[in-house]
């Protein structure tokens, strides 16, 4: 059974975007200095586009985001502590996120999201990383419910 399978009881999938959704808000909120004011000022414009476009963006990449993490869990199941595996390996973990929003980003026909993206991308790996312990907790909220 992969991650993605919880995703299947839609109370359970609304929690989960929500937890994911949250997240992402706090890590913009929290980064500061000039890359914070670039950050806000893109992750404002993408919230723009439409309300709940956030939410929406979370539920469709989820399912790939959680089926391109699930043999980096398994390892970490083998290790006894998935969520500790996933935040000792965050580098791999934020590529492995990364790869999944890059191969999506191509096949937008949204300007403003790839526009924002791009200039985002080269900087956002750290951001990433710094957020995988707390989307693992969320990961494993939701495989242990």
């Amino acid at each position: 059974m992969g991650l993605s399978d919880g995703l299947r009881e839609p109370s359970k999938r609304a929690s989960i975007v929500s937890d994911c959704v949250n997240l992402i808000d706090e890590q913009v909120a929290n980064k500061g200095g000039i890359s914070g004011i670039g950050m806000k000022a893109a992750y404002g414009a993408v919230k723009g586009i439409k309300p709940g476009y956030i939410e929406g963006a979370v539920a469709r990449l989820l399912p790939e985001v959680l089926t391109a993490l699930d043999p980096m869990w398994d390892e970490g199941v083998e290790t006894g502590n998935p969520v500790g595996y996933l935040s000792q390996n965050s580098s791999r973990s934020a590529d492995t996120l990364l790869s999944v929003t890059d191969t999506r980003i191509e096949k937008t026909d949204n300007g403003v999201v790839r526009g924002a993206y791009k200039k985002l991308r080269k900087s956002v790996k750290s951001d990433v990383e710094e957020a995988i312990p707390n989307l693992a907790k969320i990961i494993d909220k939701y495989t242990n419910s």
